[in-house]
């Protein structure tokens, strides 16, 4: 992690703007899995409806979508699409234990947000998802192309990568883009996360100062 944090600090400093790079939609590669991980992704990425986002009715949740919403505008402009989108992401994301932030640069990075963007590869959707992933643990009717499905598997598969690189996101993202072992992927990914998508409010504590919340210093923490 120590790499990927001199990477993306380079990165930066050589004033290389991420708007102007362009996708980096890669070719996951099939890698056989026990009976036991392939059942618990199946049932993982089952196509079951959003039931409760209520959790985005607070003020933070609020606040959180209505930031979001505005960075995303130029991308999606229409409200509505917006707003379904970002809710999805975070449902999704955080349903596979990810930041949200995090899946949105990733998604900057792997499609620039077009929801029928298909690679060279034929990885397809937001997420740029390889197909033979709903034949290995979905089903034939889900639609790669669909906000949740694609969101679902492209949340799920990543956790899936984590897990096997015991959380180290460098690694992780480079299985994610075909490209474990080289630095380029996790280094954009992750700049794209935190220059576009890192979101750090504040809130008052009892002496009327402002400080990071809590969520701000978890996500400055992962690269230390």
């Amino acid at each position: 992690m120590k790499t990927l944090k001199i990477l993306f600090t380079g990165l930066l400093a050589s004033g290389i703007w991420l708007t102007a790079l362009p996708a980096h939609a890669g070719k996951q590669a099939y890698e056989p899995m026990s009976a036991s991980v392939q059942a618990a992704l199946s049932k993982s990425v089952s196509d079951t409806a959003v039931s409760n986002v209520s959790y985005l009715d607070n003020p933070q949740g609020q606040a959180w979508l209505n930031e979001m919403s505005k960075r995303l505008t130029k991308r999606i402009p229409d409200p509505e699409q917006r707003m379904d989108f970002l809710t999805t992401v975070n449902y999704e994301a955080t349903r596979a234990g990810l930041d949200p932030e995090l899946v949105l640069g990733l998604i900057e990075v792997e499609s620039g947000f077009k929801k029928y963007a298909i690679s060279s590869v034929a990885a397809r959707g937001y997420m740029q998802v390889m197909p033979f992933w709903v034949k290995a643990i979905g089903t034939p009717d889900q639609n790669l192309f669909h906000l949740r499905t694609n969101l679902r598997y492209g949340c799920n598969i990543l956790r899936h990568y984590l897990d096997i690189e015991k959380g180290n996101l460098y690694r992780a993202l480079g299985r994610y883009n075909g490209s474990l072992g080289k630095p380029e992927y996790p280094t954009v990914v992750v700049a794209a996360w935190q220059k576009h998508w890192s979101y750090r409010p504040t809130t008052k504590t009892a002496q009327n100062t402002v400080t990071p919340d809590s969520h701000s210093v978890i996500i400055a923490s992962r690269f230390q």
